[in-house]
């Protein structure tokens, strides 16, 4: 066996760093992004998942870009959240970056998506970001922009934060999205 592996939620034993696309499932992706408090679980006022934030991605960026949008996230299931800033503007960023990208790849390929991004993903992602800021974080600590990295700004999406989504809701709606957007 070799080293720099972990158990998914399915049982199966996957290597994050030399990811095969046919041992990703989907099931692995909702229960583990469902368990990830979104900001390290650090400025959060109520639970949110990365799981919830993908839902809400894929609901405001464009129709056919959907199922790249509730994935955008999912090699986080694999490799864990790192928030923007240190993802960004730190020694580790580049190192992270790269597994994520090579993650991404075998996401795309396992799920038949386009290897690049889509512009309406890369928008609402931003966009949930400032409305997370806003309805979640309240008053940053320093100027968000800076971390949006030129994405453009759009007015914020509402999140509802009188109600709050647990592990396993966020997971049961994020599978439920998946399906009803065609998702095998």
């Amino acid at each position: 066996m070799k080293p720099g592996f972990i158990q998914t939620y399915s049982g199966k034993l996957f290597y994050p760093l030399d990811p095969d696309p046919e041992l990703i499932v989907v099931d692995d992706i909702a229960h583990g992004l469902a368990n990830q408090c979104r900001f390290a679980g650090q400025a959060v006022r109520r639970y949110y998942s990365v799981a919830e934030h993908s839902y809400h991605v894929s609901r405001i960026c464009l129709e056919e870009d959907a199922l790249w949008g509730l994935l955008h996230d999912a090699a986080e299931a694999y490799l864990g959240d790192l928030p923007r800033p240190l993802k960004h503007a730190s020694t580790l960023g580049p190192s992270y970056r790269r597994a994520e990208a090579k993650l991404m790849r075998a996401i795309c390929e396992r799920f038949d998506l386009p290897a690049r991004e889509p512009k309406s993903v890369d928008t609402a992602d931003a966009a949930m970001l400032l409305a997370e800021q806003r309805d979640l974080v309240g008053e940053p600590a320093c100027g968000w922009d800076e971390w949006l990295h030129g994405a453009p700004r759009v007015e914020p999406a509402a999140i509802n934060v009188s109600s709050s989504l647990g592990p396993a809701e966020s997971e049961s709606v994020y599978l439920r999205r998946f399906y009803e957007l065609g998702g095998r």
